[in-house]
């Protein structure tokens, strides 16, 4: 994986390569084995390399391939590039290197834009045509690739995260009163295209932007999840799943260096250390983390990951996390967020990441699991609502507070004036398709959730130590099928139902059968000492005016009495969102 950024002018002025050059210590962190910049009268690009696949100079980019008059900045990976290289060159295309960013120039000249629906993996990139001037966009089905874009009526600017179009300047600052809605009503996620700032953009999952050269835009969305019904009987549907997952797994191991494991000990990334350790994978590396009890609140989960290490007999290592060196990981983390991110888990995976990058460049990760196999607990109350039911259900057990609440806790300016995250959600509950309430809620959790929280996270949070993190849950066969398999068969065993059934005999049953866990950063949703002390003063020095002085008072007054619908701290909520704009100097 890499982080790359760039600008195309549509006024007939050249690029502005210094702005685009300001990108690149935003961007080192994600690509930290080497730089290069392009720019012709149009276009300029910048890219900051990881060197995963062909770790010669001969895939470094910018990549320009000056016979087919293309030059391409690609971050991600494409696990099929071998396969697809094959039938390049039975085509009669020749390389000159190993990489996969050469297929991606081949495959795009041979069959155009649209043949973004060949690969299997993960990207987001841009191409130029140097003799029409025409720029392509692209992000992955899952949106595991990041994207931001900064546009005026003379140019475009684009970045794989938010600071680099910051630094790159001319951004307005302002805040989008629809995304605070969203952050503060939505479970935090604001979804793409918005941002919290009104002058930065995210090119939505799936998409294919073609930018002609007077600045004619056109999006193609290219993929989308049915969530319909599959024709499999309901015993053969663990083996389909089962069968799928190794071929996910498999895949993300293609690599010119070696692949770890983040083994939190749950579930999902147990088996994928089973599928490795069944495919014959030996000495595989595998990394958990723990942190400090707080509150009567345990911080590590090793009893399950150790297990697990021991079975598969992994080189495992087990990372903790002193309370000395939690503080300042928090805003380092903070730091490393292209947008707020209140979840906790953002900085187990910060302190995770930094030290995982000391030993591997690139792990398999157990995201999306619990998105498209239906494991959080706001899906079974969706088990028995008839579809009309199904975004009052949803909004219920989902969204942090109702529209209503808000009136006493943003400040009148701020507060639009209708329930803007209500009518997001409903447009999408109201698309054709996904027949059942709860397959209402995973479409709208897999296109949408999925990309704006979990995902996001990992990335931002590996990628601040360029360490490559692969998600084989959001291979998007399994995502498919995942989506075409009985609500009841997922809902089953209290969750996961059919990944659970998929499992037996593969990993031990103490994991299968274990109560849900997730990444317990017990510092944040206790907040005390020098955190708190952080967050109160963030809040009282700011002059923005988001919130209610006595909304944050009363917050204040008991700082961890006030939670969310899904027991998240409110007042991290308020504080991490005001820290993220003080430390952009927003």
């Amino acid at each position: 994986m890499c982080g790359f950024g760039g600008e195309i002018r549509f006024d007939g002025r050249g690029p502005d390569e210094e702005a685009v050059r300001r990108m690149s210590p935003c961007l080192d962190p994600r690509g930290p084995d080497g730089h290069g910049f392009w720019s012709n009268e149009r276009a300029a690009f910048v890219h900051h390399r990881l060197k995963i696949i062909d770790l010669s100079d001969a895939g470094t980019q910018p990549m320009t391939d000056t016979g087919l008059g293309l030059t391409l900045v690609f971050n991600g990976c494409i696990y099929n590039y071998k396969q697809l290289r094959a039938s390049l060159i039975d085509e009669g295309y020749r390389f000159v290197s190993t990489s996969d960013t050469e297929v991606i120039i081949k495959a795009f000249h041979r069959w155009g834009p649209r043949c973004v629906e060949r690969f299997y993996g993960m990207w987001a990139f841009a191409m130029i045509d140097h003799r029409t001037g025409t720029v392509v966009l692209s992000r992955d089905r899952l949106g595991i690739k990041p994207m931001y874009i900064a546009e005026s009526p003379q140019r475009l600017r684009f970045a794989s995260n938010l600071q680099s179009l910051l630094a790159a300047g001319g951004v307005d600052t302002g805040i989008d009163p629809i995304a605070l809605h969203h952050y503060m009503s939505f479970h935090s996620v604001v979804p793409a295209p918005r941002t919290i700032l009104k002058g930065i953009r995210k090119l939505p999952p799936a998409t294919i932007r073609t930018i002609t050269r007077d600045g004619a835009v056109k999006d193609e969305i290219y993929w989308r999840s049915t969530h319909t019904r599959d024709a499999l009987s309901i015993e053969d549907w663990p083996a389909a799943v089962l069968e799928r997952l190794k071929i996910a797994v498999d895949r993300r191991t293609v690599a010119d260096v070696p692949v770890g494991v983040l083994l939190s000990g749950g579930l999902d990334s147990s088996l994928i250390v089973a599928l490795l350790a069944e495919a014959g994978q030996s000495g595989l590396t595998t990394f958990s983390i723990g942190f400090e009890a707080k509150a009567g609140e345990e911080g590590d989960e090793f009893r399950y990951s150790d297990l697990i290490a021991d079975r598969f007999g992994t080189d495992h290592h087990q990372i903790r996390i002193s309370a000395d060196r939690f503080i300042p990981a928090v805003h380092r983390a903070i730091d490393a967020m292209s947008e707020p991110m209140v979840s906790h888990d953002c900085v187990a995976f910060y302190l995770l990441s930094e030290e995982v990058s000391k030993h591997v460049k690139v792990v398999q990760s157990g995201q999306g699991a619990d998105e498209v196999f239906a494991g959080y607990s706001w899906y079974p109350p969706l088990a028995n609502v008839d579809r009309d039911g199904a975004l009052n259900t949803y909004r219920r057990e989902f969204f942090d507070r109702p529209h209503e609440d808000l009136v006493a806790q943003l400040a009148p300016a701020w507060l639009p004036d209708h329930d803007a995250s209500r009518e997001f959600v409903a447009a999408h509950f109201a698309a054709p398709g996904a027949e059942e309430a709860l397959d209402a809620a995973l479409r709208l959790d897999s296109n949408v959730m999925l990309v704006d929280d979990p995902v996001k996270r990992v990335d931002n949070m590996t990628m601040a130590f360029g360490l490559e993190a692969r998600v084989p849950f959001l291979d998007h066969e399994v995502v498919e099928l995942a989506a075409a398999c009985p609500p009841g068969l997922k809902l089953a065993e209290g969750g996961k139902g059919v990944l659970k059934a998929a499992s037996r005999g593969v990993v031990p049953d103490e994991v299968i059968d274990r109560p849900k866990g997730y990444f317990p950063v017990p510092a944040i949703r206790h907040l005390s000492g020098q955190l708190l002390d952080d967050v109160r003063d963030a809040l009282y020095t700011s002059d923005r005016g988001l919130f209610r002085r006595e909304y944050v008072d009363e917050l204040l007054s008991d700082p961890n009495k006030h939670r969310t619908t899904l027991d998240a701290n409110a007042l991290w909520q308020l504080g991490l969102l005001e820290l993220w704009l003080q430390r952009r100097g927003i």
